[in-house]
């Protein structure tokens, strides 16, 4: 099949990374459409131009700088209305690991559940077709002859790299993804696109999840209950004002004078309290990890030594890789980790930065 003939719907999200991708695969002559999702549905952030981010009010200016990008390709644009879809499946789960003292990371769901699950889904019922969808993410696929598939692999510029928020994607989807950016830098994408005079080739990155970073308009009144704060004795050393407004390894905040530093260390939901301490107390080498997706590789049997990542900015440290049952995993790294916090995911990485695969952090030890 010639490339004029292949169809790539690109995600736009009115950014310059997805305008570029859009933009490159245009030039390699391929037929392109873009897709946005929309996702906003409430007024649970009321403000609008309080920073760049997913979601917010600010929505209807991403959309609008999408369909002017697309114009200005001269490619079709559509988008798709995912805002029950996203209630249900980040909002209400965000919220729901909130109340039980977790710390949830909305765009390692929102990613491999919205944009390159529902969106497609939805687009290809109301008649849309296309052979392949392309996103403007840092990361790479490549074939592994060795094993037969199509794996998923950091980007070339490691301070851009965003494999961590794609580990819960399909092994059958990889074949027919495209990440045109996955071997530039985030110079090079930027002087692209200004040699290109794309339309958003000024536009900021997506900062926070949602637009100001306070999320505290998506809980109710009887979910911002105050509590106590205990220190590792279980002495009462203060009042919190909620816990959702704290995740542990939080420094700022707590509102306690002490004579050394106190982090959170621990969120007590069915107490309602929180349990803080010195900075030691959160150096942990061990976790366990629940709702797995093994993505390069097959569910692991027998120990397996890796790389993984406890956060998006967190350097992988080496690690050890124990199937505890099929759907729980123990991680022990070579190395105490800082801050391992229940409700992020995990991630794991070969040491040629192959994606093996990652989950959601239930407990450290």
């Amino acid at each position: 099949m010639e490339k004029k003939d292949t169809i790539v719907a690109v995600g736009m999200s009115g950014g310059v990374d997805s305008s570029l991708a859009a933009s490159l695969l245009k030039n390699k002559g391929y037929s392109v459409v873009g897709l946005t999702m929309a996702i906003y549905s409430g007024n649970e952030v009321p403000d609008k131009n309080k920073g760049h981010a997913c979601y917010g009010p600010g929505e209807e200016d991403d959309i609008r700088l999408a369909k002017e990008v697309c114009t200005f390709l001269d490619i079709p644009h559509y988008i798709v209305d995912l805002r029950d879809e996203y209630k249900k499946t980040v909002l209400d789960y965000f919220t729901g690991e909130y109340m039980k003292g977790r710390t949830p990371n909305p765009c390692t769901r929102c990613n491999p559940m919205l944009k390159f699950g529902f969106m497609l889904e939805k687009a290809k019922k109301s008649g849309l077709s296309f052979d392949f969808f392309a996103t403007g993410h840092y990361v790479r696929t490549e074939y592994n002859d060795e094993h037969k598939r199509y794996v998923l692999k950091k980007a070339i510029d490691e301070n851009k790299d965003q494999s961590y928020f794609l580990y819960g994607l399909k092994k059958t989807q990889l074949k027919s993804l495209k990440f045109p950016l996955g071997r530039l830098t985030k110079e090079e994408v930027r002087s692209l696109a200004d040699n290109q005079n794309l339309p958003a080739k000024d536009e900021p990155e997506s900062q926070d999840f949602i637009e100001g970073g306070d999320y505290s308009g998506l809980f109710s009144g009887g979910q911002k209950k105050t509590g106590p704060i205990v220190d590792i004795e279980g002495n009462q050393i203060g009042t919190h004002r909620g816990i959702i407004h704290y995740t542990v390894g939080q420094r700022k905040g707590i509102g306690i004078s002490a004579p050394d530093p106190l982090y959170v260390l621990k969120i007590d939901s069915k107490a309602n309290r929180i349990v803080a301490g010195p900075k030691k107390n959160l150096f942990s080498d061990t976790l366990i990890a629940g709702s797995l997706n093994y993505l390069s590789i097959d569910p692991v049997v027998g120990e397996l030594r890796i790389k993984a990542k406890i956060r998006h900015n967190h350097k992988a440290g080496d690690a050890c890789l124990l199937p505890i049952d099929n759907r729980t995993v123990k991680v022990i790294f070579d190395v105490p980790q800082l801050s391992i916090t229940p409700g992020q995911a995990v991630v794991f990485y070969s040491d040629d930065d192959t994606v093996l695969g990652g989950g959601v952090i239930q407990e450290y030890i």
